[in-house]
């Protein structure tokens, strides 16, 4: 028996987990939208309201793309990317918080699905430690839920 606790706290550990990315995502996705939306220019610069300029303009949008690379359309497709990811992390992580067999199958598909896309990054773009360190706890994850999905589909 404890052995089946200590089970079930690592899989709402999980969980907590994929709850924090799908919060974080969410958050890229609304200041996304803030950008799309126009209420960058609160923070971008105070002359845009002194000028009268509509921050959802296309020239702001332009200044916006100059200053940190991100086209209006990068922008969109980041903002889509976040919601969806976060609905899938939060559908995850809130299903293994709350120990259902549906989300321990469905997070061993998606982080299956998604570990060809980091190896990828990993062979061909920056190195850096925390993306060594995530694919390897994803690995680890995927094989943890395997285990345990296999052990308790024998016991059944």
């Amino acid at each position: 028996m404890p052995h089946k606790k200590q089970s079930e706290w690592i899989l709402v550990l999980i969980g907590f987990g994929k709850l924090l990315k799908s919060a974080m995502l969410l958050f890229i996705a609304l200041k996304a939208n803030q950008l799309l939306k126009g209420d960058a220019a609160k923070t971008v610069t105070h002359w845009i309201h002194i000028l009268r300029i509509d921050p959802g303009n296309v020239h702001i949008h332009n200044l916006i793309h100059r200053v940190t690379g991100i086209s209006p359309h990068q922008l969109k497709e980041i903002r889509l990317g976040s919601f969806v990811y976060a609905g899938l992390f939060g559908t995850e992580g809130l299903g293994l918080v709350l120990r259902r067999r549906w989300a321990e199958y469905l997070t061993v598909v998606t982080t299956s699905l998604l570990l060809p896309l980091e190896v990828y990054e990993l062979f061909h773009g920056h190195h850096h430690a925390a993306k060594i360190v995530l694919f390897a706890l994803n690995v680890v994850i995927v094989a943890y839920l395997i285990v345990r999905l296999r052990n308790e589909w024998k016991t059944a």
